[in-house]
């Protein structure tokens, strides 16, 4: 009977190595596309609405590139075409958002910012999923929690890289951190070329050290499974509807999970900067060109890095600890932590005091990019992975578009301009995300290993 192939620790790590550079640019742009928007003219208010594009993109994108990977297969492979575009597409979004100031010669540089944010944020979402997929094609079940466990170590390091960038450039290099009224700083500038490079770097170490199956070794799998054959990956794009109506049931439950998971990020993400910007510092939250606010935006960055690599530190442990206490406890626990590191940022007394907040929230970071994948692996036909990976991005994006929409009237009406309730909410979200997990059936967690 033919099985997948076991991979030593290190091919494993190859298999993911892309994930850092994917993860270094999305570190950059979740730290500090909003500080840049701000700068091109954006309010606190708007933020959430400018950052809509990005999420609408991806629940656009995401299941149709999970369809054709399924039935792709050239001298690339079958998941690395994907991967692979996505890192170029992303590499060239990071280079010229910004440099958005460059085309008002043709429109102003906000919507062009907000434009190549759309651009970068759809290529990142292309480049991750197949990597999802990637690892459930070829790592056997009991190696899938290692293998989504090093995806978040990697995920990790290059999310520090990247959001510790800018404040390294100008703390270290001695790179001006402040431009004129409508210009983004040096220090930015170069940050977000250097992540580009880093981008396409990565992902070409996995693509020429990775070996996928071949569509005969894959039948085989599949017959030796009793999993169908391969001649039922879904042949029409429509078809893609019809496996959303079919997705399994644990699969169902898990999107709550992620529902209120994503929702609490993305307002990380957007309100960050303005939250501790007005609540820590005492600053105008719209006074975007003093320097003490692009000392803030640079401050953001460390703490960003931070709770990144406290989820490559976390992520180590995950496969023991969900082996002692099963992945749904698991990730239930570090969703309570994360709602705690959340929650406790209103009562910092100073910016250095939010480091402790930031652990709280890389404890839940690492268990969001990893248990989840790792439950949901274990439900979903093998000929339908990418799909299915696909699809449940959706439940990664809905949440951000609910957020996005109403985000900022929140902060502006209900909140009366103090974003540091948005973040307050975000915490309440993940306990409901904690609270979400017990609903979940993890069909092959007795098979996990270290």
């Amino acid at each position: 009977m033919f099985q997948k192939r076991r991979l030593s620790f290190w091919q494993i790590w190859n298999l993911s190595f892309g994930f850092l550079g994917i993860q270094m640019g999305f570190a950059l742009q979740n730290a500090n596309a909003s500080r840049i928007l701000q700068i091109f003219g954006a309010d606190v208010h708007e933020l959430s609405w400018f950052w809509i594009v990005a999420p609408l993109t991806g629940l656009i994108v995401q299941p149709i590139i999970g369809h054709y990977s399924d039935r792709t297969w050239n001298r690339l492979g079958r998941r690395r075409p994907y991967f692979l575009t996505g890192a170029l597409l992303a590499s060239l979004g990071l280079v010229l958002m910004p440099n958005a100031d460059m085309f008002t010669a043709f429109m102003p540089a906000l919507w062009v910012g907000a434009g190549m944010l759309m651009v970068m944020d759809a290529s990142f979402n292309v480049a991750m999923e197949p990597f999802r997929a990637l690892i459930a094609d070829i790592l056997p079940a009991d190696q899938r929690t290692l293998g989504y466990s090093l995806q978040t170590v990697l995920i990790g390091i290059g999310a520090v890289v990247g959001s510790w960038l800018p404040y390294v450039l100008t703390n270290w290099v001695g790179l001006d951190n402040t431009a004129g009224a409508g210009e983004v700083p040096f220090n930015l500038l170069l940050s977000f070329i250097i992540g580009a490079v880093v981008l396409i770097t990565s992902v070409l170490v996995t693509v020429f050290t990775t070996k996928e199956y071949t569509p005969e070794e894959m039948a085989q799998l599949l017959q030796s499974e009793g999993s169908g054959t391969i001649d039922e990956a879904p042949g029409k794009l429509s078809d893609i509807f019809t496996d959303f109506r079919k997705m399994p049931r644990t699969m169902r439950q898990l999107s709550w999970v992620q529902f209120f998971s994503w929702f609490g990020l993305f307002g990380l993400w957007v309100f960050a900067l303005p939250a501790i910007a007005q609540h820590i510092y005492g600053l105008d939250p719209n006074d975007n060109q003093s320097t003490a606010f692009q000392n803030a935006g640079d401050w953001l960055g460390i703490l960003f890095g931070i709770y990144n690599g406290i989820s490559a530190i976390f992520a180590f442990f995950l496969p023991a600890i969900a082996k002692k206490v099963g992945r749904k406890k698991t990730h239930a626990i570090s969703l309570i932590i994360g709602a705690l590191g959340f929650l406790s940022i209103y009562i910092m007394p100073d910016e250095n005091w939010l480091i402790l907040s930031m652990i709280g929230i890389g404890v839940a970071w690492a268990s969001i990019l990893a248990m989840p994948y790792a439950i949901l692996a274990g439900s979903i036909p093998p000929q339908k992975m990418g799909v299915y990976m696909g699809i449940f991005n959706f439940f990664i994006v809905i949440p951000q578009i609910v957020n996005a929409l109403i985000g900022g009237p929140m902060v502006r009406y209900l909140y009366n301009e103090q974003p540091i309730y948005a973040l307050m909410t975000s915490g309440i979200s993940f306990l409901i995300a904690a609270l979400l997990v017990s609903r979940v059936d993890d069909k092959d967690d007795q098979v996990v290993s270290i």
